[in-house]
């Protein structure tokens, strides 16, 4: 029967990988790095943040040039 067993174990183990893959469930390799994952994700967040304010800034001063612009055209 030890055949028997491994193949069992064996089908159980794809039967398993499949569930966790279809249901997209967290296994405890993916809880291991939750936390290191998490801050890379808040810092990049703190980065994009950033990114739209000097954005916001250099967009507003282009629209108050284009504003001088068309009135020096008048």
């Amino acid at each position: 029967m030890v055949g028997m067993d491994s193949y069992m174990n064996a089908y159980l183990d794809r039967r398993m990988k499949n569930l966790i893959q279809d249901w997209d469930l967290a296994t405890e390799n993916d809880l291991g790095d939750f936390e290191s994952r998490l801050r890379a994700i808040e810092e990049t967040t703190k980065q994009i943040g950033s990114f739209e304010t000097s954005a916001e800034i250099k967009l507003e001063n282009l629209e108050q040039r284009l504003l001088r612009l068309k009135e020096a055209k008048r």
